[in-house]
């Protein structure tokens, strides 16, 4: 049986829909009973009969940090997918994000190697890839992390998680962990998923920046996934990205899709500073919630290459292009909204 963590998150989602029409035994972990509609919804996108496959999953109410719990969640598993984390640049969520992301992946990694687990699935982030002070350089797996970079606190953490999963492989796990870009899928139009990018850019930007980073489609995330699990690679990490974008061309083409009007002027260098103080302000004097970082505003004027050379050339991988999920998710969002 197939463990999934994070089943109600979009790569969770996904990933589940594709395992239950591949026939395979799931079992899934959720927190709130009210995110399993999400599951549901998703579903309904691409089945006629969501309501009968989302009733195949056996389901587990447990936290990646309930140790109790988790050990009834991996009776009788022999793989699992760890999807679960938390997302959030907020600097002040640091804490939380350590609890979630690297606490509980030393979990996960430590209830795989006590149960024997053939083979673990990390999905992690190009986040956690080290980055090339020359902006030319594609950045790939072997680019190396340096924590003496202004790195964001999502970063850090999601970093940390990986020395876990590396830690693990050292005791006797088998693992692989899969790095995306930004993950461009339907059915999460809130939160800290792409899909809230795309009602922000319905509902109409200003704004755009130039920096450059990768993207890729949901299903190539899911597909690399389960083609690395079916494999017998192990104990490496692969990039996933389809294009390396400027966020003005994805912000271009998604508004072009979504028939409004795109972003016109250019959100500058000073303008990005002068934003995100008086956002750290306005939490520091009225708890307002942070909605840009330092760490943010600069990776927004930032020019990062990947390079996925390594999963297209190790399993002759092909990516869908960005402009055709855009088009995708686009429609699916005019569906719903």
């Amino acid at each position: 049986m197939i463990l999934v963590t994070g089943g109600t998150g979009l790569v969770g989602s996904h990933l589940l829909f594709q395992l239950l029409k591949s026939e395979k035994s799931v079992r899934a972990i959720y927190r709130r009973e009210k995110t399993l509609t999400r599951v549901k919804n998703v579903f309904s996108y691409f089945s006629n009969d969501a309501e009968t496959l989302f009733n195949n999953i056996e389901w587990v109410e447990a936290d990646i940090n309930d140790v109790p719990k988790l050990q009834t969640a991996f009776k009788d598993i022999t793989h699992v997918y760890h999807c679960a984390a938390l997302v959030s640049f907020e600097p002040n969520k640091y804490n939380d994000l350590r609890k979630i992301n690297i606490e509980g992946t030393a979990n996960i990694v430590n209830l795989s190697i006590s149960h024997q687990i053939k083979k673990l699935c990390y999905v992690s982030t190009i986040a956690a890839i080290g980055h090339h002070h020359n902006s030319e350089k594609l950045i790939d797996e072997q680019t190396d992390w340096s924590p003496e970079d202004d790195n964001s606190v999502y970063a850090i953490t999601k970093y940390g998680a990986e020395l876990e999963v590396w830690r693990g492989t050292q005791e006797g796990l088998d693992a692989v962990i899969v790095n995306p870009g930004i993950i461009l899928g339907a059915g999460y139009w809130h939160g800290g998923s792409s899909g809230n990018l795309f009602k922000r850019i319905h509902n109409g930007m200003t704004y755009y920046t130039t920096g450059v980073t990768g993207y890729v489609d949901v299903w190539d995330v899911i597909r690399a996934m389960e083609h690395l699990m079916l494999s017998s690679i192990k104990n490496e990490g692969f990039v996933l990205v389809s294009e390396n974008l400027s966020f003005k061309t994805f912000l271009t083409k998604t508004a072009k899709s979504l028939e409004v009007k795109a972003p016109t002027k250019e959100a500058k260098s000073w303008l990005l500073g002068v934003a995100w103080r008086l956002d750290w302000l306005q939490h520091l004097l009225f708890r307002k919630r942070r909605s840009l970082s330092k760490q943010t505003a600069k990776s927004a004027l930032s020019i990062t290459n990947y390079d996925a050379s390594k999963i297209i050339n190790g399993l002759n991988f092909k990516f869908k292009s960005i402009e055709k999920s855009i088009e995708e998710v686009s429609k699916q969002f005019l569906k719903d909204y």
